[in-house]
């Protein structure tokens, strides 16, 4: 078996023994599976209830008794697969689809062991891309092929994932689904009820199609103490300091991020543990996007919580369901055929990056060490930074263009706005092998930390622009969602863009106004705050240099 080691970190969150190399699953185990591949006829479950005791009985085989589940999982499954499911459906749930579950699980040991022989191929030999754990600043990527994908979420429908005590904030959280089921019983809701909808149609679909791409796991860090290979943390004069130009502002009034067309990373407006309460009762931005998704699922498996420096970027999921509404309105509303284009990792193009903001910040939020901690954990999501991209490994002595000017920003203001402008637009259109490359994809983004967390949306929407502009993305896609906040962006982000400021120069006035703010010198919105000062400015003195206004 290679990659012991990263076999070693990921096995005690898995149900497979080890010996002698080699992964199996207990005989008592394999002869449960066997029956159940064969079809009720053969294994008699046909209903929620037997399949409830048949996961108990795998769970017996495997010692993983001793591990309750949620209190009312059994009768959740009952309810949800007796009861909601309509006859027909049912028919085909225990006629093909658990036949189907019952095989790719007695695959899934040589599946595992496959992938961890085959894994350094996808990097050309260099390594560090198997499934293991990734802890907290420790960057790196895994990648996974879809089927090995779909056998975990398989363990997870089963309940078969070890608990191993983990109350840890270094340990990611368990994702069997006892307590999404356990939910829905306890307190049934539609919402509830359309999340398991979207997972049972997930596996219907992988059960009679499996997809054969791959998805990968990346943990992006910006280090604290500094790295010749990595942009470090930055500090406020960084930002303040930024001759970085603005980019795009794109404004949508309607729609959804995941619409987008897909040049475009895509904000998950995330927990610090990725996934948030999509396998409890959580059903807004995030845990949607877990729904309709569920692949995204598998990452909350082996990566723990990320910290203040810490961003998580997923590339190649697949969309399975549509839906409609939001929190409770939420609807699982049928089939969707992902046709994203592929990559030459075999990655569909669809890119999320998890950023988890500051929640119910209140008039902190209004602080520089708070308004830091935003900005940079915006930037580390959106900075692309992996050192497993093709024609884009950094060394000392043959640093890319976007590097030099992010390096000119934070060490020297003889750099001329010109220059800086020059360097990004040349770097946008370089290709490597014809491929598109990360210079050419925006961000896709919307009201993130608002709403349940909190946060102003004026400030967060700049925040976001400033933080997409130093890491060099061509535009900012922003998803308003009829946000009242937000009627008067169209009109700031004009205004500020007919400027020509720089990153530098717009840091400056949010750090200005939090200020007033913080002092109670002021009660209105950034967007109120800034336009009439900037107008009466501009037609008084005739300048538009931010740093000369006077806002007392």
């Amino acid at each position: 078996m290679e990659n012991r080691e990263d076999l070693t970190s990921i096995l005690p969150f898995l149900p497979l023994l080890l010996r002698s190399s080699s992964l199996f699953w207990p005989s008592q185990v394999v002869e449960a599976l066997k029956v159940l591949a064969r079809g009720p006829l053969h294994s008699q479950v046909d209903s929620g209830e037997l399949l409830f005791l048949a996961i108990s009985d795998l769970r017996k085989s495997l010692c993983l008794s001793a591990q309750p589940l949620a209190p009312s999982a059994s009768q959740g499954y009952a309810f949800f697969f007796d009861e909601l499911l309509s006859r027909e459906e049912s028919k085909k749930w225990f006629e093909e689809v658990i036949p189907a579950l019952a095989n790719l699980l007695l695959r899934f040991p040589s599946i595992l062991e496959e992938h961890y022989q085959s894994t350094d191929m996808i990097l050309d030999g260099e390594g560090g891309a198997a499934l293991r754990l990734l802890k907290s600043q420790e960057a790196g990527i895994v990648f996974l092929s879809q089927e090995l994908v779909a056998a975990l979420l398989c363990c997870s429908l089963f309940c078969l994932l070890p608990v191993n005590n983990r109350f840890s904030i270094d340990l990611p959280p368990l994702i069997n689904f006892d307590e999404l089921f356990s939910s829905l019983y306890d307190d049934y809701s539609q919402k509830q009820e359309n999340k398991i909808w979207c997972i049972i149609h997930y596996f219907k679909r992988i059960s009679s199609d499996m997809p054969k791409g791959i998805v990968s796991f990346e943990r992006k860090v910006l280090p604290f103490d500094g790295n010749h290979l990595q942009v470090s943390y930055p500090d406020a004069n960084f930002w303040s300091t930024s001759v970085i130009p603005l980019c795009r502002f794109e404004i949508h009034c309607s729609g959804v991020i995941e619409d987008q067309s897909g040049r475009a990373v895509e904000v998950d407006f995330a927990n610090k543990y990725l996934g948030g309460g999509a396998l409890r009762r959580g059903c807004v931005q995030e845990e949607i996007r877990f729904m309709i998704s569920p692949e995204l699922i598998v990452g909350m498996l082996f990566l723990p919580s990320m910290a203040e420096n810490e961003a998580i970027e997923i590339v190649g999921v697949e969309r399975f369901s549509s839906y409609k509404g939001y929190a409770s309105s939420f609807r699982f509303s049928g089939d969707y055929v992902d046709e994203r284009d592929i990559d030459e990792l075999g990655r569909r193009k669809t890119r999320i990056v998890a950023i988890d903001a500051l929640c119910d910040p209140g008039m902190r939020q209004y602080r520089e060490k708070f308004l830091l901690r935003e900005i940079n954990k915006a930037l580390c999501g959106f900075l692309s930074q992996t050192t497993h991209q093709p024609c884009q490994k950094i060394s000392q002595e043959n640093r890319t263009s976007s590097e030099l000017v992010y390096a000119s920003a934070s060490t020297s203001m003889e750099v001329s706005k010109e220059q800086c402008a020059n360097e990004v637009s040349k770097n946008s259109q370089k290709s490597c092998h014809g491929e598109e490359q990360d210079d050419n994809i925006g961000v896709a983004t919307g009201n993130w930390g608002c709403g349940a967390f909190g946060g102003d949306p004026e400030v967060k929407t700049i925040i976001q622009w400033l933080a997409a502009s130093q890491a060099l993305r061509p535009f900012i896609a922003y998803y308003t969602f009829g946000s009242k906040a937000l009627v008067n962006l169209d009109k700031a982000a004009d205004w500020i863009l007919s400027h020509q400021w720089t990153v530098g120069d717009l840091w400056n006035m949010v750090v200005e106004y939090s200020t007033l703010r913080c002092k109670e010198e002021t009660d209105v919105g950034f967007f109120k705050w800034l336009l009439p000062s900037l107008h009466k400015h501009e037609y008084d003195a005739g300048m538009d240099s931010p740093n000369t206004l006077d806002h007392s």
